[in-house]
């Protein structure tokens, strides 16, 4: 669901207005099945909205969930000692059409060189990566660690609630299912509002500043050190702007509908370390990474931690694309943790300086996420890393490039999202409660204003829909 979009807000007040209006007349008629009439109507919010988007991914998603609760019905009928060998079956039908439509090209084409041109430019359905993942781990729970299987409509309503379907948080069965099981259309004036100052500063997050920092944004130098970090500085801030913005939408919107979702980034450009990086940035995936792949190789307690790392921050690239500048991207990433731990062991940086780092380390490592051409990308990376690069010749190309008109209005942009990225730091520091200052009623109040009044025309799409 494209949140920046007018035709998101328009079905969605429609369709809870046809919903409210019938439920009183149901509840008048059938009292004792009202709640049953709100669990299909949320399912049947959420799959228009998923019809709406493309039917390729409406498709999709029901094959994947539909087949997901098939399977785990079908094993939990054989023998109880023989379940978890069924899991190395059905975990990979699962995966098959992420797999598909989101791999093949590269790993036919570009690894092996088989040259199948019908696997060029597959349309990925989008948030295939994110209810996949989110269904793995609802198979994981329920047969490994021997949990119930639930009534089909609270699955579906688990696997399919419209706010975070297709870009999370990818929520656990622990945290989701039991509100799903529960859930009635109840609206609370507590819900409302924590839920509009979260929408609110979602909103002002993707329309006000990723939107127009991604206007200015140019990767096109290659040589220019100055130009290169120029770029990776404008990515890292819309791409986190832009993540987390519909990362906050989708919190606000299920607190309006009394469901409390896992809030997916806290403030990580406040980081002081790569560690507390990955514990503040998509949250829910790191935690998936941990309990599904790092824990189950043996994580911090075997002598090849390191290859666990190694091998967790490679998947996680290849989760982002199919590319080798996302394999890099995570190997980078990897690399980052192990030099911070083993750092960590021996010598603490001075306040401030372990800030610096992790920031340079993780806009560094961006441009491995916009750059999809893999030897430009070399090319880049090499002129970052070359000393000699420096030289005052690029300097004064890049502050001439920086003297343009339209250079006034990103210095605009760069001092309100300085302010929004301090409003933040003051959040962690002094409330320990990320976003804090930013969700006060005036706050939130202004920066629904600045989002009107400063927005793009153009509309530009969630960055993690192609994920």
């Amino acid at each position: 669901m494209n949140f920046a979009e007018a035709r998101f807000w328009f079905l969605l007040v429609a369709g809870l207005a046809v919903i409210l209006t019938g439920r009183m007349g149901f509840a008048k008629r059938f009292p004792a099945a009202l709640q049953s009439y709100d669990k299909v109507s949320l399912l049947g919010l959420g799959l228009l909205m998923l019809l709406c988007m493309s039917w390729v991914t409406f498709v999709i998603f029901l094959a994947v969930a539909v087949g997901t609760y098939m399977g785990i019905r079908w094993i939990l009928r054989r023998a109880e000692s023989h379940r978890r060998k069924f899991l190395w079956v059905l975990i990979p039908l699962q995966l098959a059409p992420l797999f598909y439509f989101k791999y093949a090209d590269f790993l036919c084409n570009r690894v092996l060189g088989l040259g199948y041109p019908a696997l060029h430019n597959l349309l990925i359905p989008v948030g295939i990566s994110f209810y996949t993942f989110q269904k793995v781990a609802f198979v994981v729970d329920t047969l490994a660690l021997r949990q119930p299987l639930p009534r089909f409509l609270d699955y579906l309503n688990f696997t399919g609630f419209f706010p975070q379907i297709v870009a999370g948080p990818i929520e656990r069965r622990k945290d989701l299912l039991p509100q799903m099981e529960a859930f009635r259309f109840r609206w609370s004036r507590e819900g409302l509002d924590e839920g509009a100052t979260w929408i609110a500063v979602g909103l002002f997050f993707k329309t006000c500043l990723a939107d127009n920092l991604a206007a200015y944004f140019d990767g096109a130098s290659e040589t220019n050190p100055y130009l290169i970090w120029l770029a990776n500085f404008l990515f890292g801030l819309r791409i986190y702007f832009d993540f987390a913005g519909y990362s906050l939408v989708a919190v606000g919107l299920g607190r309006c509908l009394g469901v409390k979702l896992t809030l997916n980034f806290l403030s990580p450009y406040c980081s002081n370390s790569i560690t507390e990086f990955w514990r503040r940035w998509h949250i829910t995936l790191s935690q998936w990474f941990r309990d599904y792949i790092y824990v189950p190789l043996g994580g911090g307690r075997t002598s090849w931690w390191g290859c666990n790392i190694a091998v967790v921050f490679v998947i996680s690239g290849l989760w982002h694309g199919a590319g080798w500048n996302f394999i890099l991207w995570g190997a980078l990433h990897g690399l980052f943790l192990l030099l911070n731990r083993l750092w960590a062991r021996v010598f603490r940086l001075p306040r401030g300086l372990d800030w610096l780092a992790t920031i340079a380390s993780a806009f560094f490592a961006w441009v491995c996420f916009y750059e999809t051409r893999a030897p430009v990308l070399l090319v880049k990376l090499k002129t970052l890393l070359n000393p000699a690069a420096y030289s005052s010749a690029a300097l004064h190309e890049a502050v001439a490039g920086l003297l343009k008109p339209d250079s006034f209005v990103l210095g605009c942009f760069l001092i309100l999202t300085a302010a929004v990225l301090t409003a933040e730091w003051l959040s962690v520091a002094r409330k320990n409660e990320p976003y804090y200052y930013l969700r006060r009623p005036v706050v939130a109040t202004v920066l629904i204003v600045l989002a009107i009044l400063l927005a793009p025309g153009k509309n530009n799409a969630f960055i993690y829909f192609a994920f």
